[in-house]
C-alpha cells in the first residue's frame, strides 16, 4: 500500500482526520477504510486492502456504542422499542449523511465505472465507508474514541429518538433493515379485499425476496401494508410483539 500513499495522498489523508477530529497513528487504516472493492478489485496490485473487513468490525462497534448509549438514556423503554430507535438511529441514510457531511466522498479510492456512475454520492457507499471509518478508529484508537467518534457525529440522530420523535413507520423501517442487502426487493401483495365499498377491508402480504414475511389486515392500502411491515420486523426480530 505504500506506494499508493504518496505525498498527495497522506496530506488528503491528515486533512481528513483533522475534520474527523481523530490522530490516526497508523494512517493506512484511515486509507484502507477509504478504498472501495472497486478500486482494488481493478489495481493490478494484489496486496491493495479494500475496506469492507473494517466496514464489519465498524458495523459491530456502532451497533454496541448506539445500544449503550440508548439503555443508558431510554431507562423506561422496553426491548422492542430499544431495537426500533437503534435502528432508526444506525439505518444506511443516517450513515451515509454523516458521511457526505464530514466529505468522506471526495476522499474515496473507487474504480473507474464506480466512480464515473456517481458512486462519490451514493447512499450505501458513504454509509459503509462510514462504519468501515468506526472500524479504523478502533483498532487504532481503541473503543473510547470510536465510540467519542459515533456519539458526536449521530449527535443529532441520538437527540432525535431520545425525544421520542422518531417516526414510527413500518414500511421505511422494514426498506432500511432491507436495503442493508442490495440485492434484496421488497412487494406488497394484496390478497383479499372484502366488504361493501364504503367500508371495505385490505389483507396485504409483505414478500421480501420471495418469501412472505408479514400479513396486514385494515381499513384501507396503506394501513394493511404498515401491519404486514410491522409483522415482517417481528419475523426477523428487530422489534418484538
Amino acid at each position: 500500500m505504500s506506494e499508493i500513499l504518496n505525498k498527495n495522498r497522506l496530506d488528503a489523508l491528515r486533512k481528513l482526520s483533522a475534520q474527523l477530529s481523530v490522530q490516526f497513528t497508523n494512517i493506512n487504516l484511515l486509507h484502507q477504510a477509504l478504498t472501495h472493492t472497486s478500486y482494488a478489485n481493478e489495481c493490478k496490485n494484489s496486496t491493495i486492502m479494500h475496506n469492507e473487513r473494517l466496514e464489519f468490525l465498524g458495523d459491530a462497534v456502532l451497533d454496541l456504542v448506539v445500544s449503550e448509549y440508548l439503555f443508558r438514556r431510554l431507562a423506561n423503554l422496553p426491548e422492542g422499542e430499544l431495537t426500533k430507535a437503534r435502528a432508526v438511529v444506525v439505518c444506511e441514510p443516517s450513515l451515509a449523511r454523516c458521511s457526505a457531511k464530514l466529505g468522506i466522498g471526495e476522499y474515496l479510492f473507487l474504480g473507474k465505472g464506480e466512480d464515473s456512475s456517481g458512486g462519490r454520492e451514493r447512499t450505501s457507499i458513504l454509509a459503509d465507508s462510514f462504519e468501515a471509518i468506526i472500524g479504523a478508529i478502533y483498532l487504532d484508537s481503541g473503543f473510547e474514541t470510536a465510540a467519542g467518534f459515533v456519539l458526536k457525529q449521530l449527535q443529532t440522530d441520538l437527540l432525535v429518538v431520545e425525544r421520542g420523535e422518531y417516526v414510527k413507520d413500518y414500511k421505511t423501517l422494514l426498506q432500511e433493515v432491507v436495503q442493508k442487502n442490495i440485492d434484496s426487493k421488497i412487494i406488497y401483495e394484496i390478497i383479499e379485499e372484502s366488504g361493501p365499498d364504503h367500508h371495505k377491508m385490505f389483507k396485504v402480504a409483505v414478500v421480501v425476496n420471495t418469501k412472505q414475511l408479514g400479513i396486514g389486515l385494515g381499513k384501507s392500502k396503506k394501513e394493511a401494508e404498515q401491519l404486514a411491515a410491522n409483522q415482517a420486523l417481528i419475523q426477523l426480530k428487530i422489534i418484538s410483539d
